[in-house]
């Protein structure tokens, strides 16, 4: 710490401690209370009731939570998929830089926008996906791409290409050395690209709401819809419940990475 004395130190972690407390924490608190408040006409809320929680998990908001799951796994999976061929690919490459700027493109647009060129694009022939579940996968997909492509990338550079070297003076064809030595040095992250990914799929909103049939309707379009129709409680169950989803979603994508790391 650039704080030395303890006085120093104490206003620091206090500092923190409120920042991280307001900011952060509260946010989530309100939620989680919200979502079993039966009124809220006061500082706190009163009459708690589980109703809210089970109209999140069941019927339509149900089937958003699947929907949203679906959507995930192929999006994210899809861009993990891309996103390491595209690093594998482009590392050492001349035209390497292009290939980032390429890769990073559709993170440094609005999603609203990308969202709108995807309907624009895949509305008429020969390529008609609107009114489909797959013009929402691409949608996340190439919003999820960048992250992949990202962390597969940082992972290259410190990946040691002598391995890579030895195998191939050993005989080893170049499809062998790729599947038997460059991606198992790459699992772990390959892993946490594929975390990441899915964690950001099952929260987007922006590009999803653009492009969405009403048969495919995830949970984050759900909550906005829900809150814009004033059923504020109902809308905060199912944040809670995409929140539920999300962490254990990720945290079982973690484990698989601890494996990958141990192997």
């Amino acid at each position: 710490m650039l704080v030395w004395t303890r006085p120093g130190k104490a206003l620091t972690w206090i500092a923190f401690a409120v920042v991280f407390g307001v900011l952060v924490l509260a946010p989530f608190v309100v939620v989680i209370a919200a979502a079993f408040a039966g009124t809220w006409n006061g500082v706190l809320p009163s009459n708690p009731t589980a109703g809210h929680l089970q109209e999140a998990l069941s019927g339509d908001e149900l089937a958003s939570l699947s929907v949203s799951l679906q959507t995930a796994f192929l999006g994210g999976l899809l861009a993990v998929a891309f996103g390491t061929w595209g690093a594998l690919a482009a590392h050492g490459s001349r035209f390497g830089r292009v290939a980032d700027a390429l890769h990073h493109l559709p993170i440094a647009v609005p999603s609203v926008v990308v969202g709108l060129g995807l309907l624009v694009a895949f509305s008429r022939q020969p390529i008609l996906l609107n009114g489909t579940k797959w013009i929402v996968v691409i949608a996340h997909l190439v919003l999820m791409v960048a992250f992949s492509y990202g962390t597969v990338a940082a992972a290259l550079q410190r990946v040691d290409p002598s391995y890579a070297d030895v195998a191939a003076s050993l005989g080893a064809s170049p499809a062998r050395v790729l599947w038997q030595v460059r991606l198992p040095m790459l699992r772990p992250a390959i892993a946490s690209a594929a975390g990441l990914s899915v964690a950001l799929s099952m929260g987007e909103v922006g590009a999803t709401i653009m492009v969405y049939p009403a048969s495919w309707r995830t949970v984050p379009v759900s909550i906005f819809a829900l809150s814009d129709r004033g059923q504020t409680f109902t809308a905060a169950a199912e944040a809670l419940v995409l929140l539920t989803a999300t962490v254990l979603v990720v945290f079982t994508v973690d484990r698989l990475r601890g494996r990958a790391v141990e192997q």
